[in-house]
């Protein structure tokens, strides 16, 4: 009984003690005069105006504590407002206070409303509160102290509100109702041990127009030493716009190793993306490794699978198997891939190099061993549709900005490919792009018979074009057909081009070509007319001296063994005066203009029967030989009329008449003064 009123006085005396201690806290303790020296400290160590509107008070249950109500904080040097808090609450433990230790129990914060600003000459608006760089390494070295540890039970973060504008990009995020929680945060240093417990972050916001939310949930994340302890962390990120979402997950699990060294056996990323009618669905998973002391990730083992679908495909859905490494290192700032997918029958390869993340610097190798493109792209409209909806797409404008911050070289090298009904094998390009301009260059390639070697340059800058192309031995027919769905000529040989253009859209690219191309051909035809057969059909017709329309038929085209032409091409036309065509039966000069901009024709040719001799043909226009036929040729590409223009040719067919009767004269009185 003794003992047990000892320890009651004892604890009585405790008691007694500790309500003294905090009726002497709570004397001490001045309210107004603290809150003077708190807004006096800040503005003479930052030039921020900070104001306390709300009751600084003192709790003692269940924690000793410090509570405020909402206080602001101005920007440096003026009165816009930079953050503020509804009310904040720090707790600290009542026991280890008796041994002159402070440990922080729990921390509070509502309604934290912070307004970050990235100006237009690249510096922060909180760049002055992290001191002045160049005074903190001028100054004295502290004298070494004891390393900062951290042991606080938990964090409560409610209703924070972040803003961040960049006035360089001219964009702005905001978030709204984060909430973030923890359980036990620990941190020492010197023991390396580090322990973060129940942690949940969860907050919505707007990029621009469009709302987006954000999850994340770590149970347990712990090092003691070398040791790694942790439970699966997910997150989940949701954004949301007009006729557009992306859902992502990233789930971490069975993490093991040290801080030093990191090691995830399980890495996995999904996606769920919708724009418009189009859907977009990725599973990536590997095993990654991490060294915090290089900074080096790895993911040695990437597999997954993309999906696409969209009903303005043909195949309305494809799924692309991925495999593949890709190695990153933060400290230098670069990045392997090594990539390979199959699209159908094709084999694609990917193999890229980011020298440095921003601005990007990027090489890359693509090697792909087949490959129809028309097979994914959508189809063309079908009928009287089909010339509508190409005037209409070809007034679209052509951005070229992504050029403008392009940093790369690469190689393209494909074994067969289609696109847009055009045949191509073995073909090789090099690209190089910086400062907006892109150039390919070389670039070859086989084509229909024969060879293509040329380049192409690009400058993002002011929408200009360089192009020059020479093909070797190609038959000309197909390759027409497949470029304008048209073959008014066939045989083989070689066309040069060199011509550069400049404009936003298809059509004022087209009237600002300018430069020079060539054409030579031999063994072909031109489609459309029959020259020897309408000559013979019309000659009945010479004294009318009448311009005689010749309907255009696919199914006549005129024979010849050579053919040649150059150009000089200026604002969209290209002018031809050395026209020259040969056939065993005639021969044909010309000059005009091809109006590459308003896809019209405009050309006088000049025809003369040089063979009278041959076949049936040459018989039927012997009273034409000699003599030059005008034949025009005018219109659009689809609808050329062909116009015979016989207002001379009588004349020219006397004159041939009476040279050769002067001729046989000629030829006899010379043969009866020899006597032979």
């Amino acid at each position: 009984m003794k003992i047990l009123r000892r320890l009651a006085l004892v604890a009585g005396a405790l008691l007694l003690l500790v309500g003294i201690a905090v009726a002497a806290l709570f004397a001490l303790f001045d309210e107004n005069k603290l809150k003077a020296q708190l807004i006096d400290g800040v503005y003479a160590s930052t030039q921020r105006k900070l104001a306390i509107d709300g009751e600084l008070a003192l709790s003692v249950w269940p924690d000793v504590g410090v509570r405020v109500g909402r206080l602001t904080l101005t920007e440096r040097g003026n009165d816009t407002p930079f953050a503020s808090v509804e009310s904040a609450r720090l707790a600290v433990a009542v026991l280890p206070l008796l041994n002159k230790r402070v440990e922080v129990r729990r921390i509070e914060i509502d309604g934290l409303d912070v307004k970050l600003i990235k100006r237009k000459d690249g510096s922060l608006n909180i760049d002055d509160l992290a001191g002045d760089k160049k005074a903190s390494a001028s100054a004295e070295q502290p004298k070494a102290s004891r390393p900062l540890q951290i042991d606080i039970a938990g964090v409560e973060l409610r209703n924070a509100r972040l803003t961040w504008r960049d006035e360089m990009a001219n964009t702005t995020t905001s978030i709204a109702d984060l909430d973030f929680s923890s359980g036990r945060l620990l941190g020492d240093p010197a023991a390396r041990r580090f322990r973060v417990e129940k942690l949940t972050l969860a907050t919505t916001g707007s990029h621009g127009a469009d709302p987006f939310e954000l999850k994340l949930a770590a149970p347990l994340l712990s090092l003691e030493g070398e040791t790694l302890e942790s439970k699966a962390v997910d997150l989940l990120a949701r954004l949301n716009g007009t006729d557009r979402s992306v859902e992502a997950r990233l789930g971490l699990a069975g993490m093991s190793g040290s801080g030093k060294a990191l090691k995830v056996a399980d890495f996995r990323f999904a996606l769920d993306a919708k724009s418009g009618d189009a859907t977009i669905k990725a599973q990536l998973a590997s095993p990654v490794a991490v060294d915090s002391e290089t900074r080096v990730i790895a993911l040695e083992k990437l597999a997954g699978t993309i999906d696409l679908a969209s009903p303005k495909m043909p195949m309305k859905q494809l799924k692309l198997p991925l495999s593949g490494k890709l190695r990153t290192n933060l400290t230098k700032q670069t990045a392997d891939l090594d990539l390979a997918t199959a699209v159908d029958d094709s084999k694609i390869a990917l193999q890229a190099r980011a020298g440095k993340f921003s601005p990007l610097d990027l090489e890359f190798a693509l090697d792909i061993d087949r490959l129809n493109l028309d097979k994914y792209l959508p189809p063309e409209p079908a009928g009287a549709a089909k010339p509508a909806a190409k005037a209409a797409g070809s007034d679209a404008k052509i951005d070229l900005s992504a050029l403008k911050t392009l940093n790369l070289k690469g190689s393209v090298n494909i074994g067969q490919l289609t696109a847009h009904r055009i045949d191509v094998s073995r073909l090789s390009a090099k690209l190089s792009a910086t400062n907006g301009h892109l150039d390919i260059a070389p670039l070859t390639a086989g084509l229909y018979g024969g060879t293509l070697n040329g380049s192409v340059g690009i400058n993002a800058h002011d929408n200009r074009f360089a192009i020059r192309q020479n093909l070797a031995g190609i038959q000309i027919a197909p390759l027409l057909k497949a470029l304008i769905d048209k073959d008014p000529l066939e045989g083989r040989g070689s066309v040069s081009v060199d011509v550069t253009t400049r404009g936003d859209t298809v059509p004022a690219l087209k009237k600002g070509l300018a430069g020079q191309a060539a054409l030579d051909l031999r063994d072909g035809a031109v489609k459309g007319i029959n020259i020897a057969k309408s000559l013979r059909d019309l000659q009945g017709m010479l004294g009318t001296k009448k311009t005689t329309t010749v309907a255009a038929s696919s199914a006549e085209k005129t024979d010849f063994s050579e053919l040649s032409a150059s150009f000089r091409i200026n604002a969209g036309v290209a002018h031809n005066d050395d026209l020259q065509m040969k056939s065993p039966l005639l021969r044909l000069t010309g000059n005009g203009d091809i109006d590459i901009g308003e896809d019209r024709l405009d050309y006088l040719a000049k025809i003369s029967v040089v063979n009278t001799t041959t076949g049936q043909q040459g018989k039927d226009l012997a009273k034409l030989k000699g003599v030059t036929i005008p034949l025009r040729m005018r219109g659009p590409y689809s609808q050329i009329s062909y116009s015979l223009e016989l207002g001379n040719v009588v004349e020219e067919v006397v004159k041939e008449q009476i040279k050769e009767k002067a001729k046989t004269e000629l030829g006899n009185k010379l043969k009866g003064l020899f006597g032979r």
